[in-house]
């Protein structure tokens, strides 16, 4: 019964806590999805807004109470205008991704919508943790 509990303890901190990437294995991740340099972003920057953003965790969520809008995941992209969860009002939807897509451990999906969201005439700069001058 103690090991059934425990094992219960494990898998329920595994789901809530989601996969805690050490930091170079981010780096080698991003680097291999083609983030290095993307747009004349550097790998440094894009390491330095997953750490500030969400500690590396993939399954870090943070409620903004002014606009009802959620932001989700390794990089923190916002339901109001990236992703869709189902919740927030007037949402855009731009990657054409559920924002559930942004939580898994594989990150690949977020990439792609991080790659959208730096198309953006906002840029890198949609993220208030980093002032980047490209």
């Amino acid at each position: 019964m103690k090991a059934l509990l425990i094992l219960g303890l494990f898998l329920l901190s595994n789901t809530v806590q989601g996969k805690i990437y050490g930091r170079c294995e981010l780096a080698r991740a991003l680097k291999k999805l083609g983030m290095d340099g993307y747009k004349g972003i550097s790998l440094a920057n894009w390491m330095c807004l997953a750490k500030w953003e969400s500690s590396y965790n993939t399954k870090a969520t943070n409620y903004n109470p002014g606009d009802k809008s959620t932001d989700y995941g390794i990089f923190q992209i916002n339901s109001r205008y990236w992703c869709n969860n189902g919740k927030t009002p007037r949402a855009v939807n731009a990657c054409h991704i559920s924002c559930n897509a942004l939580l898994q451990d594989d990150i690949t999906e977020a990439i792609g919508c991080t790659k959208r969201i730096v198309h953006d005439p906002q840029g890198i700069r949609a993220w208030y943790v980093l002032n980047v001058q490209r």
